[in-house]
């Protein structure tokens, strides 16, 4: 064999080394993110709960997430993934020992709270992925980096429950949880010394400067800051559910105070923002090779707010929409439908991103959401006199082209600017749980035929908003630290 043959069967063991690495762990911040759910029953026992203190738990555990995503793309963008990933692996592990170690309802609601933190996890791998892949085979990695990853949340459901009853009494399930938070600390060590943020010889590119996404013009400027407010609104609404007008978790006062801290947050972010593109906004010149349009972020914003978004929310209500509509399904049968929808993740996710890297970002996109559309009507269709096998096949559908659209909203978020992928990633990623905040706020006023009748619409208009997006080629430039050009292929 030729020493150029097998200089690129090394690559390709590298790469493929690497996507394990950063798969796994992802996969293992989904486990310590979701550890709680399938031990409901257990821990709402140990804590005298009542439902609604319950619910209080299942909004805090996505309430941290959306800020996070946008800090933790800021910090891996300026550090790199394998520094951001190692510390947010042992943080949350500490997080989830802690959870496991509370005594009182407070405690667990606050440590809850912070773990929504490790759901940035995602972010960083997207990142990580991006640098170790070409662009024609990048959607195929990044989906099955995002499939495996959010099969944790599965994998959680089916183990932790018989870890728990394994060790037996009314402590059972905190050995299952703290057991998830010992894996993850002792993977950061793992993961810091094995994982490399780019293959040997590439350069790892960094912002400019950190604290926002640099625009390249005015117009996107004020673009990205608008685009900014609907995460400060749906965490406005988030504290009005935990408000005594919703599950009462907060005093009237404290749900006060929470708005006056978005809305300093948010003055706060909007003055970064400004800062970083203060001298583009002054009148300085952007180089050509630098330029690069904003909308395509926003047009991936919107299409992971409705595919990811919908994920979530339909997860959470699925088991209790099989155990409603069947008359006679047992809760076991409920709950093994329901996790069917994210089985789907392990095929359907790599092979959006596979068919985005064969078929072009912007048909491939489309075609997946044409079809979640059609699929969420379909859903809502589905009553009493359908045959639960075709009620199921219409989930699978559905959850098919939920799941590849995922995979080819990611595809194509390495391809806009890779110096800021992490930025760009934890801004898309902000979006879905926007969206599953949205959707799941929608599903607590109507049925679960118009839930899934709205999620359909939403669909619909998104698809018109995708045919903006504009088909990465050629090339990006980005700079090197000695001032030279590089050139990254986009095709």
């Amino acid at each position: 064999m030729s020493s150029e043959k097998m200089n690129l069967l090394d690559v390709s063991r590298a790469n493929i080394r690497l996507l394990h690495l950063t798969w796994f762990a992802f996969f293992l911040t989904f486990v310590v993110w979701f550890s709680h759910a399938p031990l409901k029953p257990l821990i709402m026992e140990t804590f005298n709960m009542d439902l609604g203190q319950w619910k209080a738990l299942l909004i805090l555990n996505v309430a941290l997430t959306i800020p996070a995503r946008i800090v933790v793309g800021i910090l891996v963008d300026k550090f790199g993934p394998r520094i951001v990933y190692s510390l947010l692996l042992a943080s949350g592990g500490l997080m989830c020992l802690a959870f496991a170690s509370a005594q009182t309802y407070e405690q667990l609601a606050l440590t809850r709270f912070l773990l929504g933190f490790v759901g940035a996890g995602f972010v960083i791998g997207i990142r990580m992925v991006g640098e170790w892949f070409p662009a024609r085979q990048v959607g195929l990695a990044e989906g099955v980096y995002g499939g495996w990853g959010n099969f944790g949340s599965a994998a959680a459901a089916f183990t932790l429950p018989t870890v728990a009853l394994m060790f037996g009494g009314e402590n059972g399930w905190r050995y299952a949880i703290g057991i998830t938070g010992l894996m993850a600390m002792a993977y950061s060590v793992v993961f810091y010394l094995r994982a490399r943020n780019t293959p040997q010889g590439s350069t790892y590119f960094k912002p400019k400067k950190s604290g926002g996404l640099e625009v390249t013009s005015k117009k996107d400027f004020y673009f990205y800051l608008a685009m900014n407010l609907p995460m400060y609104i749906i965490l406005a609404v988030l504290a009005w559910k935990l408000s005594p007008a919703g599950v009462g978790l907060l005093t009237q006062g404290t749900t006060y105070l929470m708005y006056l801290v978005l809305v300093m947050l948010c003055v706060y972010q909007f003055s970064q923002i400004y800062r970083v593109n203060k001298e583009m906004l002054q009148g300085a010149v952007v180089p050509e090779h630098d330029k690069y349009k904003f909308k395509q972020v926003a047009i991936l914003d919107w299409a992971y707010f409705v595919t990811f978004g919908s994920e979530l929310a339909v997860v959470s209500m699925l088991p209790a929409f099989f155990l409603e509509t069947f008359e006679g399904m047992s809760l076991a049968m409920a709950g093994a439908l329901g996790a069917a929808y994210a089985f789907m993740n392990l095929v359907a996710r790599p092979g959006g991103g596979y068919i985005s890297d064969k078929c072009g970002r912007r048909l491939s996109m489309s075609i997946f959401i044409i079809g979640l559309t059609i699929g969420y009507f379909t859903l809502s269709q589905v009553d009493g006199s359908w045959p639960i096998a075709f009620a199921v096949v219409a989930v699978m559908f559905c959850s098919f082209f939920v799941q590849a659209g995922e995979g080819a909203v990611f595809a194509m978020v390495p391809l806009v600017k890779r110096r800021m992928t992490g930025q760009i990633a934890g801004m898309a990623g902000a979006y879905g749980n926007v969206g599953a905040v949205t959707f799941l706020t929608i599903y607590s006023f109507v049925d679960a035929g118009t839930f899934f009748m709205v999620i359909g619409g939403c669909a619909l208009i998104i698809f018109g908003i995708v045919q903006f997006l504009e088909e990465p080629k050629g090339h990006m430039t980005e700079t090197n630290e000695d001032g030279s050009l590089a050139q990254i292929e986009l095709t």
